[in-house]
């Protein structure tokens, strides 16, 4: 397969990696500060997709309690603080994904990862798991004027890895990407093992994966034409 003018691009969280774990610690860690007991991962799972404060929400309504935007704020800071010094403690990629960044790369496929975690933070992920040198270009949240669902920001990163939008690919796991795929008008691969609370399915993308082992094949169904 013809991979030397391809571009792949990923998300992030649930995609590539499972960061539930110390998403979840940092949680815990804010929520804390306002007196409150920890949740399980699994409480916090179904969340992760939307961002920080959206679980930070959540586990303030899991323990009824309300607080002003100016409180909010205050855990939000401290759920960075401490999630920038524990961003890989627990986080591992999923099953077969090293294997595949490194075939894909050896292929000559241009790697590139589209993500609404923040550019430094996606970047200490990646490097502390050792998969940074893969990527030619890794995007955040904050590195172009727009995020996901934008389309802007697909097709940045894109560009930014050195590609061509007629011969790229979105590999997500939840609505946000496949919305930003379909906006860009760039074909998806969906994983259905991430944060999504739907089914992945329910979304529409153009191939839907269970295990990394199938990549190969959906790839040959989606990438255009040389």
């Amino acid at each position: 397969m013809q991979l030397s003018d391809a571009t792949i691009v990923f998300d992030l969280d649930g995609t590539l990696v499972d960061t539930a774990p110390d998403l979840a610690a940092a949680t815990n860690h804010a929520l804390a500060a306002a007196g409150l007991e920890p949740m399980a991962v699994a409480e916090l799972r179904p969340f992760i997709g939307y961002g920080s404060r959206v679980m930070l929400a959540a586990g303030l309504r899991h323990h009824h309690r309300s607080l002003s935007d100016r409180e909010l704020d205050g855990l939000h800071e401290r759920f960075f603080a401490f999630y920038a010094n524990h961003v890989a403690v627990s986080s591992r990629p999923y099953a077969g994904v090293r294997e595949l960044l490194e075939s894909l790369h050896q292929a000559g496929a241009r790697l590139a990862v589209c993500s609404n975690k923040y550019e430094y933070l996606s970047k200490a992920l990646l490097d502390q798991l050792g998969l940074a040198p893969l990527f030619g270009s890794i995007a955040g949240r904050d590195t172009f004027p727009t995020c996901k669902p934008d389309p802007g920001h697909l097709t940045g990163t894109i560009l930014r890895a050195g590609g061509r939008l007629e011969r790229a690919v979105m590999v997500g796991d939840s609505e946000v990407d496949i919305a930003t795929a379909k906006a860009a008008k760039v074909p998806s691969i969906a994983v259905s093992f991430g944060y999504t609370p739907r089914p992945v399915r329910d979304f529409a993308p153009d191939v839907v994966i269970d295990d990394y082992r199938e990549f190969m094949g959906a790839l040959t169904k989606v990438l255009p034409a040389a």
